[in-house]
């Protein structure tokens, strides 16, 4: 309630048709009422009535939200209005969110398998399920679209720029070391292609950020990331050299 004594209202203008419900307008409708709206909620359930809308209103999409007569607009403009995101000028583009995500899982994952296997977290195999799980998910994420993947590694790649189907190659490497060091299986094989990826992308990453000192984007969760290059590539490239060494010891010393 406001201070008046009058609720907060707002109007939501949005597409509820037949065959299209759209998911900005259920997320609008549902910040509104988070945030402590009455809502008064327009249901434009045709194209010609959702076109007529935004020819009348001068907008080019729907969801459009109106509070207190003033147009805020759609989704992005509402979470902007409450201060849940800045302006998009002033968004510097950076996400670290699929890294967090990515070996926050894998961490979670590798303590889950040790407690299974041993009735307890503590143990130096959730360390190396923690790295291989970790190269597994990385793999992934550059396999769902290995050109757009190989073009981003093309600029920093020392090999890659070499040979260019390296960069094709290196998922499909990663990907195979990741599983067999998660078996503990075929040690002779997992373990040099993690030590030649890793050794060859530390280096390639060590040249391009902190010798050359350019700005590019980290080709490590794939090719559409935000993620800057440097320490998160870095890491996944030591982790792999790392854990190729580690593997390489721990089975023939």
């Amino acid at each position: 309630m406001m201070a008046n004594g009058h609720s907060k209202t707002a109007s939501l203008y949005r597409m509820v048709m037949e065959q299209h419900l759209c998911p900005y307008g259920l997320k609008s409708k549902d910040l509104l009422e988070r945030q402590g709206y009455t809502i008064d909620d327009h249901h434009l359930t045709t194209r010609e009535e959702t076109d007529a809308f935004m020819a009348k209103e001068g907008v080019d999409t729907t969801p459009q939200t109106y509070i207190d007569g003033e147009r805020i607009g759609g989704y992005d403009d509402l979470r902007v209005h409450f201060g849940l995101d800045k302006p998009k000028d002033e968004q510097s583009g950076t996400s670290y969110q699929p890294v967090i995500a990515i070996f926050g899982v894998a961490f979670l994952m590798a303590l889950g398998l040790s407690w299974y296997v041993f009735d307890t977290i503590l143990t130096l195999r959730a360390f190396e399920w923690f790295i291989s799980i970790s190269m597994c998910f990385l793999a992934v994420q550059k396999l769902q679209d290995v050109e757009s993947f190989s073009t981003m590694f093309l600029n920093y790649d020392l090999l890659a720029q070499r040979w260019v189907a390296y960069g094709k190659i290196y998922p499909f490497g990663e990907a195979l070391a990741g599983i067999l060091m998660t078996a503990g299986a075929l040690t002779w094989l997992s373990a040099p292609v993690a030590i030649v990826i890793g050794s060859i992308g530390a280096v390639s990453v060590i040249k391009a950020v902190y010798v050359d000192k350019r700005e590019l984007k980290c080709a490590c969760v794939g090719g559409s990331s935000n993620v800057p290059l440097g320490f998160v590539s870095l890491t996944e490239n030591v982790m792999m050299l790392g854990m190729g060494i580690w593997m390489l010891i721990k089975v023939y010393s």
